[in-house]
């Protein structure tokens, strides 16, 4: 087993999730983020994931990512690995990854290149790029249009050595539990879609999830990694109905709300989050009566 994989054989259960806070006028707060990082890390999450997807990585510039990875890999206290994010295009994502890498980051996530239509060869050099960036373990979070067969997967892997994990924004658990059969031990498996998605993917056998309810309710997602890894529906049922499935009906109201309501969370839970940078939305108000009242059920799971 090569030490990437070795690495990602040990993400077990819930990577927290952080958002990136920025002040009102959208500059990093990186104050803020380091406050954030340090609760959550005191929490028994399996790594933390810096610039994400939750973490509006697309709205940065390379130099504000690096700066992010390297305060969340400070605030850690060496308490659990960082998780990078990259992205774009492949020279601003080989640029990324080696940032990532400097700043201290133990593994690098791969988000999808901006162009929507590109042929297999040109995705797969895209990815291929990144791998060689650096030494550390690849994972690929095949969201939105990186879209994967089983073959596919499997030509791709033996491309890149480094790939070793697959996070999953598909949320189709029928073709991903046929990607996982054909490719085997190869890869670690994790869901990445979202916590609604929890149940599907624990029943295929992922071995963890990214939560962003992490970020304002650590136990909440703990508790769901753990009924799921033991195979405990009813309990997992229960926990869906009680937390996750209202918070997620509220984020589907509107377009980018993803990420805004998770940050109005944290504001009325006082901590620091921030408005989202453009193009994505943030919540309307009468949205936010709805999460004020909706956040009473997670008093005692904080």
């Amino acid at each position: 087993m090569t030490p990437q994989r070795t690495f990602v054989s040990k993400l077990t259960g819930v990577f927290g999730f952080p958002v990136t806070p920025f002040h009102d006028d959208l500059s990093l707060d990186l104050d803020g983020l380091a406050r954030n990082v340090d609760e959550m890390a005191a929490f028994p999450f399996c790594a933390l994931v810096a610039a994400g997807g939750t973490g509006e990585m697309y709205s940065m510039s390379p130099e504000e990512i690096e700066q992010v990875v390297a305060t969340s890999v400070k605030a850690t206290k060496d308490r659990m690995p960082v998780v990078a994010g990259t992205g774009f295009n492949m020279t601003l994502g080989v640029d990324i990854a080696k940032r990532a890498a400097r700043a201290g980051a133990s593994c690098i996530l791969a988000l999808p290149p901006y162009y929507v239509s590109a042929p297999e060869e040109g995705l797969f050099a895209y990815y291929e790029a990144i791998g060689k960036a650096t030494d550390l373990p690849l994972m690929v979070y095949s969201r939105d249009w990186a879209i994967f067969t089983p073959e596919m997967l499997a030509r791709l892997a033996e491309r890149v050595p480094t790939l070793v994990g697959w996070k999953d924004g598909q949320g189709d658990v029928r073709k991903y539990q046929r990607i996982m059969e054909k490719n085997g031990d190869r890869l670690a498996w994790f869901g990445g879609l979202g916590d609604d998605c929890v149940p599907g993917y624990f029943a295929i056998g992922v071995q963890g999830y990214t939560s962003s309810i992490s970020n304002i309710a650590p136990k909440v997602s703990l508790a769901l990694a753990e009924a799921g890894m033991k195979g405990d529906f009813g309990k997992l049922n229960q926990l869906m109905k009680r937390y996750v499935n209202p918070l997620y009906a509220l984020r589907e109201r509107s377009k980018g709300y993803e990420v805004a309501v998770m940050k109005e969370a944290m504001e009325m839970l006082g901590m620091p989050a921030g408005p989202v940078r453009p193009p994505l939305m943030n919540c309307k108000e009468a949205d936010k009566k709805d999460l004020a009242e909706l956040l009473k059920a997670y008093a005692d799971m904080r």
